[in-house]
């Protein structure tokens, strides 16, 4: 028996699928990130701004309710037809690294019934530092942190900031509130993530998410 506190689950570098294939497809961008963080506004935010002009569709995942996709309807950001939600029954990066099967069935879903897409965001539920995408599911993975969390939070590490594609430190309109220097947040981040870049967003202050949206517009072809 493992120790009560032992992690046994894989080591999140150790991904058991293979990338996807380099094909002529939507663009698949994961967002992770623990909970609270602002993840779903997130993606409330960059389907408003986004479906103006680029075919796009949500897979979101909770662990036993439909909670962020009922978010995402109730905000009217995206027609129901092009959101689906994944119940996991398990860890939120057990669903996104290691048995991807449903999200990759809710993807399949969506481009047989919607024909082709420009982007499509896979959600995770609230997880930690860990939580990593299989490459086999996405092929770039956003992680979010927020400042209510400590400017602490990218000093700490994890796969998830040191990693990710892009690294989305939310929230900054709370700074001043919670105690948080955000000059420190900026300067453990690049210590951490090299050459990878970091974004600073307020929802509040950028309804639009403009730096993360055009990140991901980048990646369209």
């Amino acid at each position: 028996m493992p120790a009560e506190d032992e992690h046994t689950h894989p080591h999140p570098h150790d991904d058991p699928h293979n990338p996807l294939p380099d094909t002529r497809r939507a663009v698949r961008i994961g967002i992770g990130g623990p909970v609270g963080s602002g993840k779903t506004a997130l993606v409330a935010a960059l389907c408003r701004a986004m479906s103006e002009d680029l075919r796009v569709a949500v897979v979101t995942n909770d662990i036993y309710t439909t909670e962020d996709a009922d978010f995402l309807l109730r905000n009217g950001v995206l027609p129901a037809e092009r959101i689906r939600a994944v119940e996991t029954g398990c860890c939120p990066h057990t669903a996104i690294r290691d048995d991807i099967s449903a999200n990759l069935d809710a993807i399949e879903e969506l481009e047989e019934s919607l024909g082709p897409l420009d982007v499509i965001l896979v959600e995770s539920g609230g997880d930690n530092l860990t939580a990593t995408f299989s490459r086999g599911l996405v092929d770039r993975q956003i992680f979010v942190v927020d400042v209510a969390g400590g400017d602490k939070v990218p000093r700490k590490g994890g796969p998830g900031v040191t990693s990710a594609d892009l690294l989305v430190i939310n929230k900054t309109d709370l700074a001043p509130l919670v105690g948080a220097d955000l000059g420190v947040m900026q300067r453990d981040a690049a210590a951490r993530r090299g050459d990878l870049p970091t974004v600073f967003l307020s929802l509040v202050e950028d309804r639009a998410a403009k730096p993360v949206q055009e990140w991901i517009r980048g990646l369209v072809p």
